[in-house]
C-alpha cells in the first residue's frame, strides 16, 4: 500500500499566510465603502428634501382665519363682494366701504397675511380713509382661502387678481383707482402697474417685498443658516416640479427698472430684515413721476412702520393721496355685492 503526501506550495489545501490576511481586510474596505455610500446618499436625501419641504411651504404660507369685519372693528359700514381675477382663473372675496367721492383705495395684502392684517393695521386705515371720503376695497388674494387649491406665486397670479379687483371698482365707479400694499401685496402692485398702469392713478408701497433670488436668499437665512450654494438653486429648481409656477416668471429686473406713469409713494425702514430698503432706494432713482415720494423711517422694521411713526405715517400717505387726488365726483354707492 503505497501513500502520498501534499508538499507546501504544490498543490496544500491550507490557505496561505496572505489570504488569511487579505480576506478581512478586503471585507472590511467593502464594509466602509458601504458605509459611506449609504451616508452620503442619506445625506443627499436629507439635503433635497429639507429644500424640497421649503419649496412646498413657501408656496403654502400658514394664514390665520379673519378676526373681525370693518364694522366691528372701526364701526364702517360695509357690503360683501366677489369677483373674478383678471384672467378669470380665481376668484375673490373681500369688503367694500363706501365713501362719500368716487375715489377709491384698493389695499393689496402681504404674503402670510390676509384682508384684515392686524399688525399694520389696515383698519386704523381703513377708518381715516373713510373720514376723508375714500371708498375702499379689502380682498383676500386666492391663496388665502383654506379649501382653495391655489398657491401663492410670488405676483405672477396674484397680479392678475389685483387687477381683478380693480376692473370690478371700474365698473361700479368712474373715478380714481389707488394702490396701497404692503410687503409682497407691495410687489404684486407693481406686477400689475405694469401690465395696466394707466387704470392706476397712484401707489403707496409699505415694506416693499419682491420675490427674487436675492430676498428668496435673505428670509431663508432668517429662519435657517444655509449657504447660497446649493440652496437657493434646489428651491428654485424644485418650487416649479411642486408647485407647477417658476418663480423665473416674476419679472423683478423689469419691476426693478421701470418708471411707472404714476406717482408711487415708497415706505421702508431700516431695520426691514425681510426686504432690505436699498432695493427701494434704487427703485425709486428711476422714477419720473414729480409726485413720487421716499421715506425711510430710521430702526424701523418689515410692515411695522405704522406703529413706528403713526401720526407722521397717517399724515404723510394722506397728503400724499390727498396731493395727488383729481377733484373728487359724486359717488357711486350703489354698489352690488358681486358682479
Amino acid at each position: 500500500m503505497s501513500t502520498t503526501s501534499l508538499t507546501p506550495g504544490t498543490g496544500s489545501l491550507q490557505p496561505t499566510l496572505d489570504q488569511v490576511v487579505t480576506r478581512p481586510l478586503l471585507r472590511k474596505k467593502r464594509l466602509v465603502f458601504t458605509i459611506l455610500i449609504s451616508f452620503l446618499i442619506l445625506c443627499t436625501s436629507l439635503l433635497l428634501g429639507f429644500h424640497a419641504y421649503i419649496a412646498w411651504t413657501l408656496a403654502r404660507p400658514h394664514i390665520d382665519p379673519l378676526h373681525s369685519d370693518p364694522m366691528r372693528a372701526a364701526q364702517l359700514p360695509y357690503n360683501n363682494v366677489t369677483f373674478p381675477s383678471l384672467n378669470g382663473t380665481s376668484n375673490l372675496d373681500g369688503w367694500f366701504i363706501p365713501g362719500k367721492s368716487d375715489k377709491t383705495v384698493i389695499f393689496s395684502h402681504g404674503y402670510g397675511g390676509n384682508r384684515e392684517e392686524l399688525w399694520v393695521p389696515i383698519y386704523n386705515l381703513a377708518r381715516e380713509l373713510h373720514l376723508q371720503n375714500y371708498n375702499v376695497l379689502m380682498f383676500d388674494y386666492g391663496y388665502v382661502h383654506p379649501n382653495s387649491k391655489r398657491i401663492m406665486t410670488g405676483g405672477i397670479q396674484e397680479s392678475q387678481e389685483l387687477l381683478g379687483a380693480i376692473h370690478y371698482i371700474k365698473q361700479v365707479s368712474s373715478g380714481p383707482i389707488y394702490i396701497w400694499g404692503f410687503s409682497m401685496g407691495a410687489g404684486t402692485a407693481l406686477q400689475a402697474a405694469l401690465q395696466s398702469g394707466n387704470d392706476i392713478s397712484g401707489m403707496i408701497l409699505d415694506s416693499t417685498f419682491l420675490l427674487n433670488p436675492d430676498t428668496l436668499y435673505h428670509n431663508m437665512k432668517q429662519v435657517v443658516n444655509v449657504p447660497k450654494f446649493p440652496s437657493l438653486p434646489l428651491v428654485r429648481l424644485f418650487f416649479p416640479l411642486l408647485n407647477g409656477v417658476s418663480l423665473q416668471e416674476v419679472p423683478y429686473n423689469k419691476v426693478t427698472s421701470t418708471a411707472y406713469p404714476m406717482p408711487i409713494f415708497f415706505i421702508h425702514g431700516t431695520e426691514d430684515y425681510k426686504a432690505p430698503y436699498g432695493m427701494v432706494e434704487d427703485m425709486f432713482k428711476q422714477q419720473k413721476d414729480p409726485e413720487s415720494k421716499l421715506w425711510i423711517i430710521p430702526k424701523a422694521q418689515h410692515e411695522l412702520l405704522y406703529r413706528a411713526e403713526p401720526k407722521t405715517y397717517m399724515r404723510r400717505t394722506m397728503n400724499f393721496l390727498n396731493g395727488i387726488t383729481t377733484t373728487p365726483m359724486q359717488a357711486n354707492l350703489g354698489i352690488p355685492s358681486s358682479l
